[in-house]
């Protein structure tokens, strides 16, 4: 795709996302089902809960005027239910590629089966990291959905399990919402889970336990509290989905955890009921739909410490990290990586883009302008010294 076919295409769908609901609805809605949602104890695909998802999300449509966007797991759990594994799930990744090639095609079946009742049509979308990485794949799959909500279709999406493999992972279904969300400029996230929303504690754990209902910033507090929790059949936790929550704060969207076999748990969010957690961003960062892809659609490969004053630089004054304020370099990675920045404490604090590799930015780490051009042993110290990560492939999340 060329540079003006690709700016083009993006002033285009930027006056589509600025067209809100004028009264006050979410214009376009993100719903995630985790397989744990979506399936019962033996594993099968349950069919009550998408029919009871279909007669909501025809609601939605029907009474809020708002689009629709299903991001669903199961694929795998499906397959392996229809290649009578009983319940066991293999290791290898042969097998689980193969039993998401059988999963995908029974799970789309049922989903538009259900939907059919409401004439509702559904159009399957395959995602990879790969396709969020690469800017002419992501404005192509950009397109294709805008092009499906315009013709009323409900895109299911999934991530592609029978090609995809550790290097183009999202590696859990919460991120893939976050992304695709940022992708078509939606205005909520919902994600159904197992459980009610984010609390103070594990509440399997710890009786006292309570609700958090709103976060407005993602606080060392509030990470703990998220553990590490899973089910076996599902790959996420509440871990994933405060990555998922990070992405869509930046993005200025918001997102509500919620438990998903709550009755018409996904039109009472939409209606605006508070329920679960809700989280959105109390920052007044704006970014770009570019600078967003840039900062957020790569995969992790590294993390930089910075001190105290580079935090506030980054933070309030909306400065381009230098190589004076890192105090640590984690990881290997090349020129070009997307890396989180970290404060000392460990907490997450932005993501970005390196202009150098990570031996450069370990030998340039704390110091100066003036000691790093007259260094002799930092290959490229004279440029090294001066944008370690520049603001305009940076993102803040709080």
């Amino acid at each position: 795709m060329s540079d003006t076919r690709a700016t083009a295409t993006e002033n285009d769908a930027e006056k589509k996302a600025a067209n809100l609901s004028t009264d006050g609805s979410y214009r376009r809605i993100v719903v995630k089902i985790g397989s744990s949602t979506l399936t019962d104890d033996a594993g099968s695909i349950n069919r009550d809960f998408i029919r009871a998802l279909g007669d909501q999300v025809n609601t939605i449509r029907q009474t809020l005027g708002s689009q629709v966007l299903i991001v669903t797991s199961g694929a795998i759990a499906a397959g392996l239910e229809a290649l009578g594994y009983g319940g066991v799930r293999p290791t290898d990744m042969p097998s689980l590629q193969a039993a998401a090639a059988v999963g995908q095609l029974r799970l789309s079946q049922v989903y538009s089966e259900e939907f059919a009742a409401w004439q509702m049509k559904l159009g399957q979308v395959l995602l990879t990291r790969f396709d969020t990485e690469n800017r002419s794949s992501y404005l192509h799959a950009r397109d294709t959905m805008e092009r499906l909500l315009e013709l009323g279709v409900v895109p299911l999406i999934n991530e592609n399990d029978t090609v995809a493999v550790d290097e183009i992972r999202f590696g859990d279904n919460d991120t893939l919402a976050a992304h695709v969300a940022v992708l078509v400029k939606a205005d909520l996230v919902i994600l159904l889970s197992d459980i009610d929303g984010l609390y103070s504690a594990d509440p399997r754990r710890h009786e006292d336990a309570v609700l958090i209902d709103s976060i407005g910033a993602l606080t060392k507090e509030i990470v703990q509290a998220a553990g590490a929790a899973g089910t076996v059949r599902g790959s996420g936790g509440m871990v994933t989905k405060l990555e998922a929550a990070r992405i869509c704060m930046a993005a200025g969207i918001q997102m509500v955890i919620c438990e998903g076999e709550r009755p018409n748990v996904v039109l009472d969010v939409a209606r605006g009921e508070s329920l679960g957690t809700r989280f959105a961003a109390e920052s007044n960062h704006s970014y770009s739909a570019r600078k967003l892809w840039m900062a957020l659609s790569g995969q992790v490969l590294g993390s930089l410490y910075v001190d105290s004053g580079a935090e506030q630089a980054l933070r309030e004054k909306g400065r381009s990290l230098l190589p004076v304020g890192i105090s640590k370099v984690e990881g290997e990675f090349a020129a070009g990586a997307a890396v989180d920045i970290r404060a000392q404490d460990g907490m997450i604090i932005g993501r970005g883009l390196t202009n150098y590799d990570s031996a450069t930015l370990t030998e340039s780490a704390g110091r100066s302008f003036s000691q790093l051009t007259g260094s002799t042993d930092l290959p490229e110290a004279s440029s090294a010294a001066q944008v370690a990560i520049h603001r305009d492939q940076l993102v803040i999340f709080y």
